[in-house]
């Protein structure tokens, strides 16, 4: 077989076997990135296939392509309003969280592969940041509904740290040559690495959304527009001295955040470009590793790793969040828990090899081992730790299907598709609906019959029905078609009680028997919660007060709506 033929052979082969070890995963409970890592070192030169594979410029420039469509996919589907309470933290995690973490670590790393100071701080610097291939993945696919302080923050930070640990790395790197600047320099890189990505990535991601929304293309070639424009962005700032990773996240998130038809087209095709870059990015990291070395470094470097998981980056969420930002201590501990090391880190470790500096693979193999065992530990844990600290907040029915009709550029009319599960519907007639005055429902089917739906047609569990509306009209379609599971879930979570946010506290008070502090009387329930609360309040905070745990149910932008009253 001619070596064409063999490469289109083993590519499929691998990819088809990476698609179905999803489904291992999920029965198994496996982080999926260790699957593809692990189906990588098996096709190695060590494994069954016996594929001999180092060539490490290859691998950083496959690295590079792969984890610049997976932070262009990250960016489109981060919504700017999660900004409003997940951005400062983030970015704390991000800068002065990676510099505390790589610090702990390469002083550990030193002392452990006795190195010198230089040489064990790189160590720290490759491992320092989380990766934001692991961690999309890893909140995705687990299935974490998390609140959304918890959440914004973890996927921001993800999306924001590269440019710290790449600035680490390359200063490191530079001082292990010999061919280290000033320190003027060094602050002239650093200030190069965020403010190139910052007003690049938003200008040119301004811009683009702009021209995507603006433009009349084929479906087809939304997304690759969207996918080139990213791809000039992440180039033009890159040469320009700025980071093109924190480029294209931003680009991604302006393009996500404008409304209109393009998006329908775009997002389900970066989807599939996410996981194929993943799959391809760790299956040729484990392709890139070799089993035997790895071994020779495996006991230090399970030294590191656990320092790392249970020590250095804790301390770096401690010391970063809770003095200047109202986090409860079961949103650090997930939050710490949540420092995922992907394919970053092995990216990085591929910057020594590429510069000649000493010990180059032994920072290979570190970094190889630390990311095993963090997707192993942590990413092998995160759903019973959420539900362990409670950070957790439950399921709201969405619909079964949804697509635009594209009538309008803008705010277009949707198709929802919902399935009646909530027994208050049975037989109640269409007419008696409390629909949203800008929605309607086009059909309904019964055992796969459709009907002609009239005011008189009565509902009946299992029904499926087809709702003509738009995006606002959402929250009111969700909770009329509530499950009955969900709704036990969000009574148990939220009480069975719930009061409007605008109610005065003295008011409630009265009706409740409860005492008052002087001055909290005059306020409405909304301003006594996020009072109490702290900072941004979001869906899930409680309050314990008098007995009683009052919990956030509803908000709408920086305001609480809904109060929830939970008796136990």
């Amino acid at each position: 077989m001619d070596s064409i033929n063999t490469l289109f052979l083993f590519c499929g082969t691998l990819i088809a076997l990476s698609v179905l070890a999803s489904r291992l995963s999920a029965m198994a409970g496996v982080p999926l990135l260790l699957l593809f890592l692990g189906l990588g070192m098996l096709a190695g030169e060590e494994g069954l296939l016996g594929i001999a594979f180092d060539d490490y410029s290859l691998a950083f420039v496959i690295g590079h392509l792969a984890l610049a469509m997976i932070l262009l996919d990250g960016g489109l589907r981060t919504r700017l309003k999660t900004f409003r309470v997940g951005f400062r933290p983030a970015l704390g995690l991000a800068t002065i969280g990676v510099f505390i973490t790589s610090g702990i670590v390469g002083v550990l790393a030193m002392w452990v592969f006795d190195l010198t100071l230089m040489q064990g701080l790189l160590v720290g610097a490759i491992v320092g940041s989380t990766d934001a291939a692991a961690v999309f993945s890893m909140l995705s696919g687990s299935g974490l509904n998390l609140n959304e302080r918890v959440g914004a923050t973890l996927e921001i930070e993800s999306g924001t740290n590269d440019p710290m640990a790449i600035f680490l790395t390359l200063v490191l790197i530079e001082a292990l040559v010999g061919d280290l600047g000033g320190p003027l320099d060094m602050l002239w890189f650093f200030i190069q690495q965020f403010a190139m990505a910052v007003v690049i990535g938003l200008g040119a991601g301004w811009l683009s959304a702009r021209l995507l929304s603006y433009l009349d293309l084929a479906p087809g070639l939304y997304s690759l527009l969207a996918l080139a424009l990213g791809f000039c962005v992440f180039g033009l700032t890159a040469a320009l001295g700025g980071s093109g990773f924190l480029a294209i996240y931003l680009t991604g998130l302006m393009i996500g955040n404008r409304q209109g038809r393009h998006l329908n087209f775009i997002l389900p095709v970066h989807d599939g470009l996410a996981w194929l870059s993943q799959i391809g990015l760790f299956l040729v990291l484990g392709l890139l590793v070799t089993p035997s070395a790895l071994l020779e470094v495996i006991l230090p470097a399970s030294i590191v790793a656990l320092a790392l998981i249970f020590i250095a980056r804790p301390l770096a969420v401690v010391l970063t969040l809770k003095p200047f930002f109202h986090f409860r201590w079961r949103e650090v501990a997930f939050i710490s828990w949540v420092g995922l090391r992907g394919a970053v880190p092995i990216v990085l470790a591929i910057f020594p090899v590429i510069g000649g500096v000493e010990h180059s693979a032994l920072y290979f193999n570190v970094a190889f081992a630390v990311v095993l065992l963090s997707l192993l530990i942590q990413g092998g844990s995160l759903p019973w730790v959420a539900r362990r600290l409670k950070v957790m907040v439950p399921d709201r029915v969405t619909p079964n299907h949804r697509g635009p009709l594209g009538v309008l550029p803008e705010n277009d009319f949707e198709m929802f598709v919902y399935r009646v599960e909530n027994s208050d519907l049975e037989d109640v007639p269409i007419r008696l609906l409390r629909f949203p005055s800008g929605a309607l429902i086009s059909a309904l089917f019964r055992e796969h019959v459709m009907l002609h739906p009239k005011g008189s047609t009565r509902l009946s569990q299992g029904d499926v029905i087809c709702v003509i509306g738009r995006d606002d009209d959402l929250p009111a379609l969700n909770r009329l078609f509530n499950g009955e599971a969900k709704l036990k879930q969000q009574r148990a979570f939220f009480g069975t009680f719930t009061l409007d946010a605008e109610a005065r506290m003295g008011d409630v008070a009265d009706a409740y028997g409860l005492t008052l502090s002087p001055g909290e009387a005059a306020l409405s329930l909304g301003d006594f919660m996020a009072l109490r609360v702290g900072g941004h309040p979001v869906v899930g905070d409680d309050v314990d007060w008098h007995g009683i745990h009052w919990v956030v149910n509803e908000m709408e932008g920086n305001h609480i709506t809904k109060v929830g009253l939970r008796l136990y």
